[in-house]
């Protein structure tokens, strides 16, 4: 009988080791995405019976999964209401080469992933950082992984800056019994980590990233708009040059002249200030006017984008080519009535390249003119066929920010992390709070809260969960840890740095969650066998899932940058692998003088 039972988990093992071995395989060789192949493998474990459904399914319910879904609410109100954007660009200023840019760059990002989930943090600096990038001609592959891994290292130092870390500390709450870690105390090992690894990126990026065209790049768009914004008498741009402001180095655009008390100021200089009531005249390219809207203190100059039917934050920007047999073909948009036959704004008006002079309202309009509109999205669904236009097509992206509300998102963001830190509280029960109130405030929509929530990051999460509870219940994260001390001996700093080199490994092959669930069982064995305290290895696991830079596969804010920054597989492993070994090196020799193994 104990030599059947003994057969049967031995059976179990095999097949727990051998699914494993198959997610591995499949994340590393197939175009399949984690969320997939994790939850393949746990239906897999499923139906062989290694595990029951409740098993399979608790890790769906754990505090750091759900929390990780909650911060992404979070990161949206204070993405759709600009309270990061507008401050970044500030604080990027004017390089004078790729290392001056780099420097301006990992350090807000590094300061603001430390707080915010690195992921929303990175999917926020992307399109400014690829308008900087084109603003001032510098190479953007040297720009995306340095964006990716300052976030990562960034979130090393506290326990909110990354969804992994956040999976560990509820991991350790849940399976290990142990207290909650505080809000910095992985600071210890993840700041000088952090800085060790700013500096890497700074010295070696030169020699070691590529300087190409990004992979993905878009089409320019000939078309050249003529728009007009005002400047609101108590904007922060009042007062600043020209230069200074930002406006004058647009990419695809560039201020034509500036309107102030019925006196036109051509050839405007960079060190013209900008006054209240200023009506400034750009030509430019459809991406850059919705750049333009997302600056604080500059509107449309028309009036009649305030006086649609539907709020500015319900609306979006919405190109439509005149027709010849559109009813208001020579005649200006103003004698046309267009808002009220339309209820759409004309913001701006192309024309066959030629630069158009004059207010919006008294400009002519010709068929084929192409009109950028403000609209509710249904404009383009109503309009599509009508034959009032030849095209009509929606701009991605191009929601007005609430920029009155950039204040109460920041305020709300200050909040949460005031709770988590000086009261206490759990980073669940703050980030509800949080994002309770970034939705009562309108800082972010019902649609808008729903859209911002990846669902395939939870769903990686919860599938890794699951294979690390069967590596548990089969007895696989036993075995495996006993293999652990065969190699390590019976010396827990030789354990910890193999419990942090497999983590690693497996962090770049088959992502950061999952890598952190299924080595978290496999070191508590390791641990309770040794007879040590957990909380070092706990530590090491965060620190070796978080930080993974060998692989764009390893972590999402790697593969967000793949494809924009044109680079190859190899990029990652040449650039990222010699970080990887140096960050190993410095949390193992750190992590037994703070948290001790006794």
């Amino acid at each position: 009988m104990f030599e059947l039972a003994a057969a049967f988990r031995g059976t179990q093992i095999g097949i727990t080791l051998g699914v494993l071995g198959l997610a591995i395989v499949s994340l590393m060789v197939t175009h399949s995405g984690p969320d997939i192949v994790l939850l393949a493998c746990l239906g897999l474990l499923l139906i062989l019976g290694v595990i029951d459904p409740h098993e399979a399914f608790k890790g769906f319910g754990n505090e750091g999964l759900v929390t990780v879904g909650i911060l992404f609410i979070v990161a949206e109100g204070i993405q759709q209401t600009g309270a990061v954007s507008y401050l970044v660009q500030q604080l990027l200023g004017r390089p004078r080469s790729s290392a001056s840019a780099q420097f301006r760059l990992m350090g807000p990002t590094a300061a603001m992933s430390a707080f915010l989930n690195n992921t929303p943090v990175v999917a926020i600096l992307m399109p400014i950082l690829d308008d900087w990038a084109k603003k001032y001609r510098l190479s953007v592959s040297q720009l995306m992984i340095p964006l990716s891994y300052s976030a990562i290292l960034g979130g090393l130092c506290t326990l909110i800056g990354t969804s992994t870390t956040l999976v560990v500390n509820g991991l350790l709450i849940e399976y290990a019994g142990e207290p909650s870690l505080g809000m910095f105390e992985i600071a210890w090992v993840g700041l000088p980590c952090c800085l060790v690894g700013i500096v890497y990126i700074l010295l070696v990026s030169r020699f070691l990233l590529p300087d190409r065209k990004p992979a993905i790049d878009p089409l320019s768009d000939p078309r050249e708009y003529t728009v007009e914004m005002v400047v609101d008498p108590s904007s922060p741009l009042v007062g600043r040059t020209i230069e200074a402001a930002g406006l004058r180095h647009l990419p695809g655009m560039f201020l034509l002249e500036i309107e102030r008390s019925g006196h036109i100021l051509p050839a405007v200089s960079p060190n013209e200030r900008i006054q209240g009531n200023d009506r400034l005249v750009f030509v430019g390219v459809v991406e850059s006017i919705v750049d333009l809207q997302r600056i604080p203190g500059l509107t449309p100059a028309t009036d009649q984008v305030f006086k649609l039917d539907s709020p500015r934050f319900e609306r979006c920007l919405i190109e439509a080519v005149v027709s010849d047999s559109c009813p208001i073909v020579n005649m200006s948009i103003r004698e046309a009535r267009f808002r009220t036959r339309y209820n759409a704004a004309v913001i701006a008006v192309a024309r066959n390249g030629q630069r158009l002079r004059g207010k919006i309202g008294d400009m002519r309009l010709l068929p084929g003119d192409t009109l950028l509109l403000e609209a509710h999205p249904s404009f383009a669904a109503l309009r599509r066929n009508s034959r009032d236009f030849y095209l009509v097509s929606q701009v991605e992206g191009s929601t007005p920010v609430r920029h009155e509300r950039a204040r109460i998102a920041g305020w709300i963001m200050i909040g949460m992390v005031v709770l988590v830190t000086f009261l206490g509280w759990s980073m669940l029960y703050a980030s509800l709070l949080a994002a309770g109130m970034m939705l009562a405030t309108r800082c972010v929509r019902g649609t808008e809260a729903r859209r911002s929530v990846d669902w395939s990051v939870l769903l990686t999460i919860g599938a890794g969960l699951g294979i690390g509870q069967a590596m548990e219940v089969s007895g696989a994260a036993n075995f495996v840890a006993h293999s652990l001390i065969g190699l390590a001996g019976s010396d827990p700093l030789m354990v910890l740095t193999i419990v942090y080199g497999v983590t690693m490994v497996f962090t770049n092959l088959i992502t950061a969650k999952a890598a952190a669930v299924l080595i978290f069982p496999v070191a508590l064995e390791t641990a309770a066998a040794l007879g040590v305290d957990f909380r070092p290895f706990a530590i090491g696991i965060m620190i070796a899932a978080a930080a993974s830079f060998a692989t764009p596969i390893g972590y999402q804010t790697n593969l967000m940058v793949f494809g924009p920054g044109g680079y190859r597989y190899s990029d990652y492993v040449r650039f990222g692998a010699p970080l990887s070994v140096i960050l190993w090196a410095i949390a193992v020799s750190i992590i037994p003088h703070v948290w001790l193994f006794q």
